[in-house]
C-alpha cells in the first residue's frame, strides 16, 4: 500500500510539474509574441515617421511602386494584343482643337455647318474656329467672318498648311516675319497650334487693314500684294467669301458680285460676256 501511494504521489507530481511548465511556456510564449508585436507596431510607427518627414523619398517609392504596377498592366495588354494601353492619355482631350456645335450661337452654328459642308471639314473643329474667330474678332475689331474667309482661301482650314513662300498655319502666316508675334505663345511651332495661328493671324490683318486704312487695301497687304499691280484676285476672293457667310447668317441666297473690272495697258478690260455674266450669278 504504501508503494502504491508512492506511485500516486509520484504521479501527481509529474502532472503538476508538467502543468507547471506548460503554462511557463505558454507565459513566455505570450510574453514574447507581445513583444514581437510591440516591435513591430514601433517598426511600423518609425517607418511612418520616416515618410511623413521626408516628403521626397514618399514621392519616389510611391512613383516606382506606380511604375512597377503600371509596366506589368502593360506587358499583360501587349501580350494580348493591346497596343493602345500603353499610350493612354485621358488628358488628351484638353489639346483637340473642337467645341459642340450645339454650343454655339444660331449666327455661328449656321456658319459652322456652311462651311464644314462646303470645306469637307468636320463640324466640331469648324465650331471651335468659328467660336475662336468670334471672340478674337470682336475684341480686334474685326468681322469674325472676314476672319474665317481668309482662313478659308489661304488654307482651306488645313492648319498644317504652307506656302512655297513659308507661309504656315490656318492663316499663312509667315512665321520667319512674326515670329515675335509667336513669342507669347511658345515660339514658332506654335504656328501649327490652329488657335494661335488664328489669333496671329488677326492680328497681322488688323495691322494691315490699319495702315492701309481699307479692308480690301488691307487684304492686298496681307497677302504681299501691296507694291503689285494685282493681287491675282486674292482680295475679291476672300469678300465674296465674307459675304456668303454673311448671306448665311442672315438666311438669305447669295448673289455675287462681279469681279472688279482691271486695266490692261492704262485701259479698262473689257465688261465680261453675257454668258460670263449668267456664270457668275450662278
Amino acid at each position: 500500500m504504501t508503494a502504491r501511494r508512492d506511485l500516486l504521489s509520484l504521479a501527481r507530481s509529474a502532472t503538476a510539474a508538467t502543468s507547471l511548465f506548460i503554462k511557463d511556456i505558454g507565459h513566455g510564449l505570450l510574453v514574447v509574441s507581445h513583444n514581437t508585436l510591440a516591435l513591430v507596431g514601433l517598426a511600423v510607427v518609425a517607418v511612418l515617421l520616416m515618410f511623413s518627414s521626408q516628403a521626397d523619398l514618399r514621392h519616389k517609392l510611391e512613383t516606382e511602386a506606380f511604375g512597377w504596377l503600371n509596366a506589368r498592366q502593360e506587358a499583360r495588354a501587349e501580350a494580348s494584343g493591346d497596343t493602345l494601353t500603353g499610350f493612354s492619355e485621358p488628358d488628351a482631350l484638353s489639346r483637340a482643337t473642337a467645341a459642340d456645335p450645339k454650343d454655339l450661337s444660331r449666327q455661328q452654328a449656321a456658319v459652322a455647318m456652311w462651311l464644314s459642308r462646303r470645306y469637307r471639314v468636320a463640324p466640331e473643329p469648324i465650331s471651335r474656329l468659328v467660336q475662336e474667330a468670334w471672340t478674337v474678332g470682336q475684341r480686334a475689331r474685326v468681322e469674325p467672318t472676314l476672319i474665317l474667309a481668309i482662313m478659308a482661301i489661304e488654307s482651306g482650314f488645313n492648319p498644317f498648311a504652307q506656302s512655297s513662300v513659308g507661309a504656315q498655319g490656318l492663316m499663312q502666316v509667315l512665321t520667319r516675319v512674326h515670329d515675335d508675334k509667336y513669342e507669347a505663345f511658345g515660339g514658332n511651332l506654335a504656328a501649327f497650334d490652329p488657335i494661335t495661328n488664328l489669333r496671329v493671324g488677326v492680328q497681322v490683318l488688323k495691322e494691315c487693314i490699319q495702315r492701309a486704312g481699307g479692308i480690301e487695301e488691307g487684304l492686298r497687304y496681307y497677302v504681299g500684294a501691296a507694291n503689285l499691280p494685282d493681287d491675282s484676285g486674292y482680295a475679291h476672293k476672300v469678300l465674296a467669301e465674307h459675304e456668303q457667310m454673311k448671306s448665311v447668317i442672315a438666311g438669305r441666297p447669295y448673289v455675287p458680285a462681279p469681279k472688279p473690272i482691271r486695266e490692261v495697258n492704262g485701259t479698262p478690260a473689257p465688261a465680261p460676256a453675257a454668258a460670263d455674266q449668267i456664270a457668275l450669278l450662278n
